[in-house]
């Protein structure tokens, strides 16, 4: 069995040239928000 040596497998890859050549400033910043659905326990036993 012979397999590609690694530089040739990556100057073949379409991914990895996408990769290298994406461009991290055109993101925009988004603030996350934790939500917590769960009950508290005084919630919980009082069966809400």
């Amino acid at each position: 069995i012979s397999l590609p040596n690694s530089s040739k497998m990556s100057d073949s890859n379409p991914v990895n040239q996408e990769v290298e050549q994406f461009n991290k400033q055109k993101l925009k910043k988004t603030n996350t928000q934790e939500k917590n659905h769960l009950p508290t326990k005084e919630a919980a036993e009082r069966g809400e």
